[in-house]
């Protein structure tokens, strides 16, 4: 119990630093645009699933750790983002307000939903893919907006596509979340080179896909669980024929 509030507080002060203070001082120092800024905040989301994972004693203390920040989180943002400061920092439309505080739910129901399913059903030595899915979904997510928006310049079109998102950004997804599966599978969960290789390159355009037809902030959820379902197969082949 004690080392699973040490791991709460940890977790809460990592949120507080690195995911809301870090892009605000980054903004104000550099006045870097607030499209990195949001980005920069995104891949912070992704990278606290390794203190959730590792950090808490059991899968549902971890599982509660997300809901805490949800149940505080919320309501902070409510408050704040009326606030001149908040609107210039992270909205650039009218109607994005309230993005924030929608993508904090879906992010950690995501999280919620992995460590349930990868540590709670199939236990701790499978918790890795919980890492490895999110870890497609933060970076890939991250290059395709900002790909997209810097460079893209063929335009997908299609009624189940939301806003007409780009070749290009689509494929800086499929390419960073290739090389973030990749790198996690051979550093983190272990797994030698070659099925971390095959496995990113399976997983990778299944994420891509995932997220260019996911709509209203979706792919949070969509893209990590999606490409879970993907890599948990291709392990269990992996060690079956003793790669």
């Amino acid at each position: 119990m004690n080392n699973d509030l040490i791991g709460a507080v940890i977790l809460l002060a990592y949120y507080l630093i690195a995911v809301a203070l870090m892009p605000v001082l980054l903004k104000y120092w550099f006045n870097i645009p607030t499209e990195y800024v949001r980005k920069i905040h995104h891949v912070g989301y992704s990278l606290s699933i390794f203190l959730l994972l590792h950090l808490f004693s059991t899968w549902y203390t971890a599982v509660g750790a997300a809901l805490l920040l949800v149940a505080l989180g919320y309501p902070a943002l409510l408050l704040i983002e009326k606030s001149p400061f908040y609107k210039r920092l992270f909205v650039e439309r009218a109607r994005s307000r309230g993005e924030l505080r929608k993508q904090l739910i879906y992010v950690q129901l995501s999280f919620g939903l992995l460590i349930f399913i990868f540590w709670g059903l199939l236990g701790t030595s499978w918790h890795f893919i919980a890492a490895v899915a999110v870890m497609a979904w933060g970076f890939g997510d991250a290059a395709a907006a900002l790909v997209g928006k810097a460079f893209g310049r063929r335009k997908i079109i299609h009624r189940y596509i939301e806003k007409a998102k780009t070749i290009e950004g689509t494929a800086a997804m499929i390419g960073a979340a290739c090389l973030a599966l990749f790198l996690t599978l051979y550093f983190y969960a272990g797994l030698s080179w070659l099925p971390s290789l095959i496995i990113a390159l399976i997983a990778a355009p299944v994420g891509g896909v995932l997220e260019l037809f996911s709509k209203k902030g979706l792919d949070t959820l969509t893209v990590p669980l999606g490409t879970s379902f993907v890599i948990l197969p291709l392990v269990y082949l992996f060690m079956f024929l003793g790669w």
